[in-house]
């Protein structure tokens, strides 16, 4: 069906490119008129674009002539100029849909058109990168090209946050392209126009407003427009990995050891069942009865013992789901997790619901304070809040079903 389909209508694929050609072209029908404006009558560009949007121009009418306007800012910025086919790119990014193109080809700069398109709105963008360096080199490189246009550049790392600031020259940074981000507060980056940042600072960020005492504590404005660079990896790979917001609990007792040395003498298959995808561990009737006789119980899931079931569960999780060298390693007495997607340890991080005391029990290490989860939310569900959400990536065919039903996102191979 899907052939027949193909054959009457011709590829979905060339149909987006072919149609994108046609606003690109206007673009370039535009470029000698934006090569002879002086810097100051570019700049006011984006506030002749917000009157017209004010007045009710639709964002994709101004779509040619604001990516005219960012390329001519990018050359005269950081010397580097638009290919006709990055403008594809930037199209599918401002539709809102994953935009699939080869390494090497600009992913970057490509961004820099749908996001100056985007934050005419005055909501605020966010791009997305897979780590702190990342954020700060393209919020520093591009927010050249941004302030060029007029709009501020925020950037949000793990323990900082900056706007870019051209007037600013810091020490800090070994790469020159750095050196104009001035620390600010992490409220003042995210009401720049557009914000560079990780998925974790992003995510924690949204988890820490739905916490504070008083609006004003809030950092993050409505969450309007997202670019996520390497979209597979977030939004596919790490889908379900939940972030977590936590505090001590109640005091470790002897009961975790109790239950580590009972998790031992259960075998899997017969007495509980192991789900690698889900993390997820099921106690079989045999198991049930194996733990009852061993805590001299009748039933163990009667009034006032849930506690107890619970940490049984997660005791026989530790055993049949988390290895020593693989998930976590022993290090001067302490379980150190490691990171399953970069190979990477988290000292400091643990895991949550008794899970980590769990796995310290098991090696016979000493256990710490339990912690409480107080806020929680997984990739897949943070970035689903997005007003408009857009993705690039060099291999999104093939997670392009996943796409489609889980985010209702198209994907679209941009030509080299």
């Amino acid at each position: 069906m899907k052939r027949i389909i193909e054959k009457l209508l011709g590829d979905r694929n060339a149909r987006e490119v072919k149609r994108a050609q046609a606003a690109i072209s206007k673009v370039g029908d535009l470029a000698e008129a934006y090569r002879q404006l002086s810097d100051d009558a570019l700049k006011a560009k984006t506030s002749e674009f917000r009157q017209k949007l004010a007045n009710g121009t639709k964002l994709d009418d101004l779509l040619p002539e604001a990516f005219a306007a960012v390329r001519e800012a990018a050359d005269r910025s950081i010397g580097q100029r638009h290919y006709d086919v990055q403008f594809v790119g930037g199209i599918v990014l401002h539709q809102g849909k994953i935009a699939e193109m080869r390494t090497g080809e600009g992913k970057t700069l490509v961004a820099t058109a749908p996001s100056y398109l985007n934050a005419l709105t005055g909501k605020g963008v966010h791009v997305v990168t897979v780590n702190d360096y990342l954020a700060s080199l393209h919020g520093g490189w591009m927010g050249r090209v941004y302030h060029a246009l007029g709009l501020s550049t925020g950037v949000i790392v793990h323990d900082k946050a900056y706007v870019y600031d051209p007037d600013f020259v810091s020490e800090e940074h070994a790469d020159e392209r750095l050196n104009n981000l001035r620390p600010v507060s992490r409220a003042q980056a995210y009401q720049a126009d557009i914000t560079y940042g990780t998925n974790n600072e992003f995510g924690f960020d949204y988890l820490r407003d739905n916490m504070v005492d008083d609006l004003a504590k809030m950092v993050q404005r409505p969450l309007h427009y997202a670019i996520v660079d390497e979209v597979d990896s977030i939004l596919i790979d790490e889908a379900r990995t939940p972030l977590i917001i936590s505090a001590p609990a109640n005091e470790a007792t002897d009961k975790y050891y109790e239950f580590a040395r009972l998790a031992a003498t259960l075998s899997p298959d017969e007495h509980y069942t192991v789900d690698e995808k889900l993390k997820a561990v099921s106690l079989t009737d045999e198991g049930v009865e194996k733990i009852e006789q061993a805590l001299g119980v009748d039933n163990v899931y009667e009034a006032g013992r849930i506690d107890d079931v619970h940490h049984i569960e997660q005791a026989v999780r530790a055993r049949g789901l988390y290895q020593r060298d693989r998930d976590y390693v022993v290090r001067d007495g302490e379980i150190i997790i490691v990171d399953e997607f970069t190979g990477r340890l988290m000292p400091g991080r643990r895991w949550s619901e008794g899970l980590h005391q769990a796995v310290e029990a098991k090696e016979g290490v000493q256990i710490q304070q339990e912690s409480l989860t107080l806020a929680t939310i997984t990739f897949q569900n943070y970035f689903r809040l997005y007003e408009k959400l857009a993705g690039m990536t060099g291999t999104a065919m093939t997670e392009a079903e996943e796409f489609g039903k889980i985010y209702q996102l198209d994907v679209v191979i941009i030509p080299t």
